[in-house]
């Protein structure tokens, strides 16, 4: 798997030892609103300090551009909270600001 590309406004996630791509397309960006509910009030759950770890899993998991072979999404999520939010922060920054943005 190739790196993370920011001119299609991409975020590299280090995950237990693996880096795995977070692309915020047209699809993933539909599929984690139909989960979670408008974008524009999960940016603003966000910046207010209010999104939940669920919330950022799932758009985290809907964004994945190359799922590992045999991860399940209960185990991402547990990857991603054994390793600290703040380790998770500068890809989530990324994705909000590019649903704010577009591309």
């Amino acid at each position: 798997m190739s790196g993370a590309n920011p001119a299609r406004g991409e975020a590299s996630l280090s995950l237990a030892g693996e880096t795995l791509v977070l692309r915020p397309s047209f699809a993933a960006l539909v599929a984690a609103e139909g989960e979670l509910g408008p974008l524009f009030a999960l940016v603003e759950r966000a910046a207010d300090g209010r999104l939940a770890l669920g919330e950022m899993v799932a758009l985290f998991w809907h964004c994945l551009r190359d799922r590992p072979a045999g991860l399940s999404r209960d185990d991402f999520g547990e990857a991603i909270a054994a390793q600290g939010l703040a380790a998770s922060t500068p890809a989530l920054k990324i994705l909000l600001g590019q649903i704010l943005a577009g591309r």
